[in-house]
């Protein structure tokens, strides 16, 4: 979080300039092609790039919310997830406990994430809550499943979700690590009710909340398709974490 109001701006900004600048060369070194006819090329925009522009602003209007999971893979009920986030083109955030990786194939599964365009953080090697260890062992419950998941995508997460959200702002600078807390939990570890689970998150979701869910229940995996369906439909558009921080 920290982070500079205009800073997020101008990238914004940038981010689009650049887009745009790299359409216009694509097109006109063929890169990319529109296949125009000859009459549509003497400096008139391409009928084309208007239809791009036009997606990709719409797209931009949307309001943005984050999906984010924690305490897994988990070898039965992740994989469901991951196919329906796939058929949704959605992407969410893992928080990835480090036992859980080494359990099973599940490093499978941290790769089939990071291949498929989701966000992996760190949530701990066993998690524990950080505040009430030694920085010294803080530090290693970090680093350790850090260097589990760089071992896996080739490079060590940027954020992490603090298990019961209690966090050391020392450790920020010390491990170079953003913590991600949330905006929504329906306390879906709690209970079996899908219709309950799903029930609190739409009702309760805004513009640039952080949703909370756990991917280790089937109940859990079952309410966030659903949600995904419902908020998609209301008009909402699912980022991973870190776009959803540089809005």
């Amino acid at each position: 979080m920290h982070i500079n109001r205009y800073g997020k701006i101008f990238s914004k900004i940038i981010s689009i300039s650049y887009f745009i600048t790299v359409l216009f060369i694509s097109q006109y070194f063929g890169v990319i092609q529109f296949n125009l006819k000859p009459s549509e090329t003497k400096g008139e925009i391409p009928k084309q790039f208007e239809e791009t522009k036009a997606a990709l602003q719409e797209q931009m209007e949307k309001p943005m919310i984050a999906l984010t999971f924690d305490d897994g893979p988990n070898a039965q009920f992740t994989p469901k997830l991951l196919e329906g986030l796939k058929q949704r083109n959605v992407h969410a955030t893992f928080f990835l406990i480090g036992e859980n990786i080494e359990q099973n194939s599940n490093r499978n599964l941290v790769k089939q994430m990071y291949e498929e365009g989701h966000l992996i953080g760190n949530h701990t090697y066993r998690h524990l809550e950080i505040t009430k260890l030694s920085d010294e062992e803080a530090y290693e419950e970090i680093k350790s499943t850090n260097d589990l998941i760089e071992s896996i995508i080739g490079k060590a997460p940027e954020y992490m979700r603090p298990p019961f959200g209690s966090w050391q702002r020392n450790l920020e600078k010390k491990m170079m690590i953003i913590p991600v807390l949330w905006t929504v939990d329906p306390l879906d570890w709690t209970t079996e009710n899908v219709d309950e689970i799903v029930n609190k998150v739409v009702t309760e979701t805004k513009e640039n909340d952080i949703i909370l869910l756990h991917d280790c229940y089937n109940s859990s995996v079952i309410a966030a398709l659903r949600i995904v369906d419902l908020l998609q439909a209301e008009g909402y558009q699912f980022v991973t974490v870190d776009k959803l921080l540089l809005n």
